[in-house]
C-alpha cells in the first residue's frame, strides 16, 4: 500500500511552503542501466486548451503509455507532450470506472485521491524540479521542489497569475466530472508556461534541449490504491535521478 506523509505548509512573506511527501509502492523496481525512458517532443504554435485533446495540434504527438506500479486496477493510462515557444503542453488520458475525487480547492492534498502528476527537471546540475498535480475536478497543485539528498520540500508559486499561471481543463468520458461519478475514463490537458519555471536553468528549451521528467497516476477506486509511472522509480515518486528524458526536436 502506498504511504505518503502529510504536507507541512508554512506561509512566508515571499512564498508559502508546502511539503509533498514521498509515496511507497510494494512492487516498484528501479530501471536497469540503459533503460531510462526517452521521449522526443515536437514543436507547435500555441493553441487553446479544451480538456479533451481535440485540438488538431495533438495529432503531431504519439501516445506514450504509463506502466502500473502496484494496486488492483488495470486501467490503461497514457499521455502526450508538445512544446511551443511559450510553454509545455501535456495531455493525459486514463480509463476509469469511478471518479474518486472530492477536493474542491487548488493546493489541496490532491495525491490522496484520483490524480495525474507531472515532474519536470530541466537542469541536472540542480537538484530542483517542478511538480504538477491535477484532479478530475480540475483542481491543481503546482510546486517547485528542492530535493537535497532525499530531503525535499515544495514551494508554492509566488505571483501565480497572468503569463505565469497554468492553463488547464479536465473532462470525463461517458459521465460527468463530479465526485463519485460513474465514467469510462477522464482526461487532463494543461499548458505549463516557461515563465512559471523561471529562474530555473535550461529554461526555456530550444531545439536539442534535454529535460529529465516523469509522469504518474494515482487511482483510489479500491483499496489499496493503484499507481502508474512512465520511467520506473522506486518507493518514492521523488527519486528524480530515475526520471526519463524529454528531448526537444
Amino acid at each position: 500500500m502506498l504511504l505518503r506523509s502529510a504536507i507541512a505548509a508554512v506561509i512566508l512573506s515571499a512564498a508559502a511552503l508546502l511539503l509533498p511527501p514521498p509515496r511507497t509502492a510494494a512492487v516498484a523496481e528501479p530501471p536497469k542501466d540503459g533503460q531510462r525512458k526517452e521521449l522526443r517532443v515536437k514543436w507547435v504554435d500555441d493553441f487553446a486548451v479544451t480538456g479533451d485533446g481535440s485540438n488538431a495540434a495533438w495529432r503531431k504527438a504519439a501516445w506514450e503509455p504509463l506502466t502500473k506500479r502496484a494496486g488492483p486496477q488495470n486501467h490503461s493510462t497514457r499521455f502526450k507532450v508538445l512544446a511551443s515557444k511559450k510553454g509545455l503542453y501535456v495531455l493525459m488520458d486514463g480509463a476509469d470506472t469511478k471518479l474518486t475525487a472530492t477536493m474542491q480547492n487548488d493546493f489541496d492534498n490532491l495525491w490522496l485521491e484520483d490524480v495525474f502528476e507531472v515532474f519536470l527537471w530541466p537542469e541536472e546540475r540542480d537538484p530542483i524540479y517542478f511538480e504538477y498535480e491535477i484532479s478530475p475536478l480540475n483542481r491543481e497543485l503546482p510546486i517547485l521542489v528542492p530535493n537535497l539528498e532525499g530531503k525535499f520540500l515544495g514551494w508554492r508559486p509566488w505571483h501565480y497569475e497572468g503569463d505565469r499561471k497554468i492553463r488547464k481543463k479536465t473532462s470525463a468520458v461517458e459521465g460527468e466530472a463530479k465526485p463519485g461519478a460513474a465514467v469510462t475514463g477522464w482526461k487532463a490537458e494543461f499548458f505549463i508556461p516557461y515563465d512559471l519555471l523561471m529562474p530555473m536553468r535550461n529554461v526555456p528549451p530550444t531545439s536539442g534541449t534535454r529535460w529529465r521528467a516523469n509522469f504518474y497516476r494515482m487511482d483510489y477506486d479500491d483499496k489499496p490504491s493503484t499507481s502508474w509511472d512512465w520511467s520506473r522509480v522506486g518507493p518514492s515518486f521523488h527519486e528524480f535521478q530515475k526520471f526519463g528524458t524529454l528531448v526537444f526536436e
